[in-house]
């Protein structure tokens, strides 16, 4: 048996082709009576739609835009990378890419910056997000316009986009409390952590998921108020070697950027250094770890996250069903297991 035909549902529909044409692709401007009639058709036959072909036939472009921080920021320019990787290999799949450089940690930018894509014919967008209810009305318009919006790396509003790509922060901020807590080895100490904002939905998850395992199994250890840094290589390096001076301080971690600074600071310490955690494997953390200036980076994949962003904008684009996926688990490295990437090999050790 052959499979059902666009030209069988709108004949058992009894509605033209270019009626079925334009409710199986959403062309609107169809009456209820019609669009209920062929959806029972669809549904009565098991007809499936050919996205490719359709695509085909209406010389479908995907118009992709990733809203990034703008900044010298090693993790975001290892992400600007994989953008421009993907986009590359899915060219000659009528796939366009745009890097669209905002303001880190300022609400009011991020809204300017979403209101301002109104004004393009981009089909989806990803965003590294802010938690702020004024997101809320510029993602609804954007939605409402037909575009797909997914959160990337740090969530938006939930309500205001269709998906999240990137890890569990309160699982990595619990991963980071558990290798502190085991590092102690029973005894009491005091952390101090480092934010860039807690208006990142990311950075704060991985504060609420650190306190709660230290909180909880190693009680005896004393999390100190974080710093605000927002993610500025120099304000850690001054924070760091400030902190340094103190006594009992036991243990670092940073949820955020800017761990050039923190690693100097700790290279230039003469005393024995504190036990340190830092997330994103990047050209400086990476050494650093070689160096044993920190001890622990936990990464997010960002290759991952593009790649499955790429991924799940097309599939919104296309309104189907979002493939099966794994949940994205957030990955432990030590000196012993760096592997061997090519983007962070050649990239240089930036200021951030």
């Amino acid at each position: 048996m052959t499979s059902p035909t666009l030209s069988d549902v709108a004949r058992a529909a009894g509605v033209s082709y270019a009626t079925a044409d334009r409710v199986i692709n959403n062309r609107g401007n169809v009456a209820e009576k019609s669009i209920a009639k062929v959806r029972e058709a669809v549904s009565a036959l098991g007809y499936v739609r050919n996205v490719a072909a359709a695509n085909l036939s209406r010389g479908r472009i995907y118009r992709l835009a990733f809203l990034i921080p703008r900044g010298s920021n090693a993790f975001f320019d290892r992400i600007r990378q994989h953008i421009q990787h993907a986009a590359n290999h899915q060219a000659t799949e009528r796939v366009t890419a745009e890097v669209i450089e905002i303001a880190a940690f300022a609400v009011e930018g991020l809204q300017d910056s979403i209101s301002d894509l109104l004004e393009h014919d981009f089909d989806g967008i990803a965003i590294v997000g802010l938690q702020s209810a004024t997101l809320e009305a510029p993602l609804a318009a954007l939605r409402a316009k037909g575009v797909a919006v997914v959160g990337l790396v740090s969530d938006l509003p939930q309500a205001a986009r269709a998906a999240y790509i990137g890890i569990d922060n309160i699982s990595a901020g619990r991963t980071a409390a558990r290798m502190v807590g085991l590092a102690h080895a029973g005894q009491g100490g005091e952390v101090l952590t480092f934010a860039g904002s807690l208006d990142a939905r990311d950075h704060a998850e991985r504060l609420t998921g650190f306190r709660e395992v230290l909180r909880a199994d190693f009680p005896q250890i004393e999390v100190l108020d974080p710093i605000m840094t927002k993610d500025d290589a120099q304000v850690l390096r001054a924070q760091t070697r400030e902190a340094l001076r103190q006594a009992g301080l036991t243990a670092l971690y940073n949820v955020g950027a800017g761990n050039s600074g923190l690693i100097a600071a700790l290279r230039e310490a003469q005393a024995k250094r504190p036990f340190c955690v830092v997330h994103e494997l990047v050209a400086h953390s990476r050494q650093a770890l070689l160096d044993q200036n920190i001890d622990l980076v936990i990464d997010q994949r960002p290759d991952v996250e593009i790649n499955r962003a790429f991924t799940v904008l097309r599939a919104l684009i296309d309104q189907k069903e979002l493939p099966p996926m794994p949940e994205l688990v957030p990955t432990i490295y030590v000196r012993d297991n760096l592997p061997a990437d090519a983007l962070t090999d050649q990239m240089k050790a930036q200021d951030s």
